[in-house]
């Protein structure tokens, strides 16, 4: 995403399932941007109408403007502002979580924004967040000039059973745990499945599944542990056997 946003050129799409960890890189990487150099807008919920839009990009780059002012007003607010940053060197990067939920003319809105440009280079970079809906709402024709300005894009996968495994392992290293591993092969298929290899699902499981662990006073994870946590967790896919739990685990489940 650095290399491609220094490359100062189109639009960036990073797309991927709910729970994949969108919105945890949209942070990391607008926590890694050197503030000497960049400038960011941030906007989380880009269901908006265009000039609602203009505005959050308004009063995210600080430009002043007139709460009354109209589409065209509001454009040539934040052209200013953009050049001004570009006079002192720094540059705009505008990223849009649940870009998915955006309407059609809006993004036709974003377009236009890409448009503003020195001779040398783009005055505002974009990068677009979203659900695998998203490149459903970019396939529309009446926005193909979008659609062509995408220059870089990657979507997030789900983890596979290896990574889960090794996601989880590096959990609990980074909260301080030192001992013996804590799940055994039957676990990790069991967190695996039930999760899907979605890391939110896996953290929520997980965590249900130590709690189960720390109760019993036992030091391993077994899959009946994750079954119990999967009865309790209505987004997790719910096994097609059922596990023998032991009577606190079987009590804990209901």
């Amino acid at each position: 995403m650095l290399i491609a946003l220094e490359s100062g050129e189109g639009i960036i799409k990073i797309t991927g399932e709910v729970g994949t960890g969108k919105t945890l890189l949209c942070r990391k990487f607008l926590a890694t941007l050197d503030d000497a150099y960049w400038v960011s807008a941030y906007v989380p919920n880009p269901n908006l109408e265009p000039r609602t839009l203009l505005l959050a990009l308004a009063e995210e780059l600080n430009a002043k403007t007139d709460p009354g002012a109209d589409q065209h007003s509001l454009l040539k607010a934040i052209n200013r502002m953009l050049l001004d940053m570009a006079r002192s060197r720094r540059r705009v990067v505008l990223c849009m979580d649940e870009s998915q939920a955006m309407p059609l003319d809006t993004l036709e809105t974003v377009r236009l924004l890409t448009n503003l440009e020195t001779e040398k280079r783009k005055l505002l970079h974009v990068v677009l967040f979203g659900q695998p809906e998203l490149d459903q709402k970019l396939a529309n024709r009446s926005i193909r000039q979008l659609r062509q300005r995408i220059t870089f894009q990657y979507d997030l996968h789900v983890l596979d059973e290896r990574e889960v495994a090794a996601y989880f392992a590096h959990r609990i290293a980074v909260a301080g745990y030192r001992g013996r591993p804590l799940l055994s092969q039957a676990a990790r298929r069991a967190l695996y499945r039930a999760s899907r290899g979605v890391p939110r699902l896996v953290n929520i499981l997980a965590h249900k599944s130590l709690l189960l662990l720390y109760g019993e006073g036992g030091d391993c994870l077994e899959a009946g542990h994750v079954h119990a946590a999967t009865l309790d967790t209505p987004a997790a896919r719910q096994a097609r056997r059922w596990w023998r739990l032991p009577l606190g685990l079987s009590r804990a489940a209901r």
